[in-house]
Parts: C-alpha cells; sequence; structure tokens
C-alpha cells in the first residue's frame, strides 16, 4: 500500500494546509508543532515520518511547548522509566491546555498499543484530544482533522498490523546519517519484551521500495545509513521471494553516495554464514555488530526464551572475528532476570570476560504488563540487582578502556557529523567501528570523512586531532 491510495488522508493534509495558509494571512503567524520522542531508533524514524506530514500541513517546529498549537508525544513502553515520564510530562500540560484550549495535545506509539491504554490515558488525561497507536501512523493527518473538529477525545488503535505503507512523507534530521526501517514487528516473543505485542509480527519491506529510499537518501547528501528491525537477521523471510537480508546488504553495496551501512539490532539465532559473509565482502558495512546476549547463563537464556545457548553464541562470535578480525562487537545485557542466582550472574561475567566486548547497553530488568516472564516466581530483590548491575558495569568499563588504549597515537577514519555536543571547540564523529571520536578541526570537515590521529583515548571516547 502506498500512502498516495488513501485519499482521505491526502484531503486531509491538503485541508489543513490550507487552512494554516489562511491563518498566516490573517494574522502573519505560523502554526508551531512539537514532538517528544522516546524509546528507539524505529520510534525516532517514525517521529521523522510524523515531522514530514506535519511540515506539509504547514507546522514549524518548536521545542518551546508554550508556543507550540499542537503538541505529540510519541512513546515507548519497552522500560517502565518511560511510561512514567510520560505520565508525568502529559499531567504537567493540563495547565498549559487550560490556559489554551486550542491546544491539541496527541499521544501516539508502542505504549498506546498496549490492550487498555488508551481509556486509560483519556481516564487519567482527558484533556488529551488525539491518541493513535504504531499502526495507523499514516492516519495521522486523518485523525488530526477530526481532532481539530471534535469537541472530544478521539482514539484510534489498529490491533492489525495490515499492510505496509509506503512512500510516507518524511523530514529526516539534518547531518550525515539516516534511519532506513526495513522492517516491522517481531517473531520472538523473549519472554521480557513487549515488543511483539505492540508492534506486531514481522513484516518486511519489499527491496525494491527500500533500495529506492536508499537512492533517495544518497541524492539528498546523506553519507551513511542505519538499517533498522526488531530483528533485521530475518529480513525476507515473510516475503513470497527469495531475498534476505545479506541480499539486501549486497544491492545497497551498489549505490553510489553512501559510504557507510550500519544495522541493528540482530539476535543470535538468525545470524547465518550467508550475513556474515556478506558483511565481510561489502566494502560500505562498517566493521561493527550488536549483537545482544542478555545473559552468559544457559538457565537464564532458556527462562527468557532466547533460542541460542552460551556456548552457541560464543562460537557465532568466533565465527565473526575469524570473518572481520577487527570488527567491534557490542552488546545488551539484563541482570536481576527472575530466578538469577549467584552463579547464573557470574557465568554472565565469565562470558563478558571471554568475549571482550567494545561497549555493552546494561539494564536492571523491569516487569512489563503482559509478558511472561512479569507473571514469573522468584523476582529478584531491587538491592540485589543494583549489586549486580554495579559489578556488571566497573567490569565492561574496564575491558572497554583497555580495548580503547590500543588507539593511541593511531590514526582513524572519522565520519564527521558535527561540533561536539560537550564542547563545542572539538568536532565530533564516529569511527567505521563506532567509536565516538572528539577532534580538534575546521568546520569545513563537518560531512565529510576524515583522518584523525588519537592523541587521548578515553573510556567511553577517544580524542584526537585532524591530520589533512
Amino acid at each position: 500500500m502506498h500512502f498516495k491510495d488513501d485519499k482521505n488522508v491526502l484531503e486531509a493534509m491538503d485541508y489543513i494546509r490550507q487552512e494554516n495558509e489562511k491563518y498566516f494571512s490573517r494574522t502573519n503567524k505560523k502554526k508551531f508543532a512539537s514532538i517528544i520522542t522516546y524509546g528507539c531508533q524505529m520510534n525516532v524514524n517514525d517521529s521523522e515520518k510524523l515531522w514530514g506530514m506535519l511540515e506539509y500541513m504547514g507546522y514549524s517546529a518548536t521545542e518551546d511547548r508554550d508556543k507550540a498549537d499542537l503538541i505529540i508525544y510519541n512513546t515507548c513502553c519497552v522500560r517502565e522509566h518511560a511510561e512514567e515520564r510520560v505520565y508525568g510530562n502529559i499531567g504537567a500540560l493540563a495547565s498549559l491546555k487550560h490556559k489554551k484550549p486550542e491546544l491539541i495535545i496527541g499521544i501516539c506509539g508502542c505504549m498506546m498499543q498496549q490492550d487498555g491504554m488508551a481509556d486509560d490515558m483519556i481516564k487519567r488525561f482527558p484533556f488529551v484530544d488525539l491518541i493513535f497507536g504504531t499502526h495507523n501512523l499514516y492516519c495521522f493527518p486523518k485523525l488530526l482533522l477530526k481532532a481539530m473538529e471534535s469537541s472530544s477525545s478521539v482514539v484510534e488503535i489498529f490491533d492489525d498490523d495490515g499492510p505496509i505503507v509506503e512512500n510516507m512523507p518524511i523530514s529526516r534530521a539534518k547531518g550525515v546519517s539516516a534511519w532506513v526501517t526495513i522492517m516491522y514487528g517481531c517473531n520472538n516473543f523473549c519472554s521480557y519484551c513487549i515488543v511483539p505485542y505492540v508492534r506486531g509480527r514481522e513484516k518486511s519491506r519489499r527491496h525494491n521500495d527500500i533500495l529506492a529510499e536508499i537512492k533517495d537518501i544518497a541524492q539528498s547528501g546523506y553519507k551513511e545509513i542505519t538499517l533498522l528491525g526488531q530483528n533485521v537477521n530475518s529480513y525476507g523471510k515473510d516475503l513470497d521471494e527469495n531475498y534476505l537480508f545479506s541480499d539486501l546488504l549486497f544491492d545497497i553495496e551498489k549505490i553510489d553516495g553512501i559510504e557507510r551501512v550500519r544495522f541493528m539490532t540482530s539476535h543470535p539465532k538468525d545470524l547465518s554464514d550467508e550475513l556474515i559473509e556478506a558483511m565481510a565482502s561489502c566494502k560500505k558495512v562498517c566493521e561493527h555488530l550488536h549483537l545482544p546476549v542478555q545473559s552468559g547463563s544457559n538457565n537464564i537464556l532458556k527462562r527468557m526464551n532466547r533460542n541460542y545457548t552460551k556456548e552457541q553464541y560464543l562460537e557465532l562470535i568466533a565465527k565473526v572475528r575469524r570473518a572481520i578480525p577487527d570488527i567491534a562487537i557490542s552488546t545488551d545485557i539484563i541482570v536481576g532476570f527472575p530466578g538469577e542466582t549467584e552463579d547464573d550472574f557470574n557465568e554472565t561475567l565469565d562470558l563478558i570476560e571471554t568475549v571482550q566486548f567494545d561497549s555493552a547497553f546494561t539494564f536492571m530488568y523491569s516487569p512489563r504488563k503482559g509478558t511472561l516472564a512479569a507473571n514469573m516466581k522468584e523476582q529478584i530483590d531491587l538491592d540485589v540487582k543494583k549489586r549486580r548491575l554495579n559489578r556488571l558495569i566497573e567490569l565492561q568499563n574496564r575491558i572497554t578502556g583497555q580495548k580503547n588504549s590500543v588507539f593511541k597515537d593511531k590514526i582513524v577514519e572519522v565520519l564527521v557529523e558535527g561540533t561536539s555536543k560537550n564542547d563545542p571547540d572539538y568536532l565530533s564523529g564516529r569511527t567505521r567501528t563506532n567509536k565516538l571520536v572528539n577532534f580538534r578541526g575546521s568546520n569545513e570537515l563537518i560531512g565529510k570523512l576524515t583522518q584523525v590521529k588519537i592523541t587521548n583515548p578515553k573510556c567511553w571516547t577517544l580524542e584526537g586531532k585532524a591530520i589533512n
């Protein structure tokens, strides 16, 4: 299905655009919108699509909520903390809505796909005007128009994830890197994860649509793309064509203008020999693999429903390093999963020592309503989880520092993203192995590949000086 096929959506976009143009003619003022995004890169990519529609309809961006005519929260429900932030921030808008009754407040995203969540939101926050989910993102203009014309809240959540909608308007973040979603949903049902329930089953985009989007991205001047999916390794398995993720990488390799290709996230059980070969063969595919292990204990991996063992994971790492010796490997790890003993946790520490990850995203287990793990017995005390997490972080920081120390006086290729967030006198970018580099150099280097000599390797960043 193509975005242009839904006439009601297109008519709503055109109508709102015309009304905003009339408003500007009368008042010489623009309409402003603000989108607050929580969660993963796929949520960020969804917000870029919302912005594409909003810009067509005549809205300008603002971070000042007092100035906004429309405020949208694009939500995440993977972790409890994200939900708590949403509740707090929306509750804080009550006084602004009272002061500006014409303000439209909308909520969308994964959090809204949970059973009963939309109704609960309306009960808690009756001043919210619009609620929609992940599966009907493309309907946003039509729903926005309804909200503008209605005196009551507009709620529309699709339970069925339906067809993929192509050619949606999109307003990408400025810079050198772009996100490209290649598939939606997940079939794995890890016992701790809510994603399959809110994002639906795996659905792959047709490769011709993906390649056409990447060609447009290249023509727009972006140098790097990151391919997104809950499990990119299983791309194409749901389609009626013999075309898998490795085939997609080989075809992207042929697109002029794109210098680097990244992807996330990979599931170990689907990391095939063909994919490893493609990673090694394609010069544009960066030497970095994010491969979540979650635990080093077979007992916990089984309870998590991860469908691989520690031994199988270690063999995968060995295969990848044989094929790509200089590859950097990062991972995700959960501590304090229900039933995790000290022995189980020590097995995780042992695995970290064995693999020597370049970096790790570490989390304390947090129960998510609707998942199997939330109802498991043997939930771990918070103090125990904190202690284990601190030990894990201390170990990984030591390993990361040691791995980064070898870059002292080495010359690395950096794709310059812009000025450093922490020090405007420095430029910032990443190596092919995803190391963050801050260095002194001319602003003319922004958007370019440049050679940097590392002078001061730190635990999480490298500092250096441009040499060209």
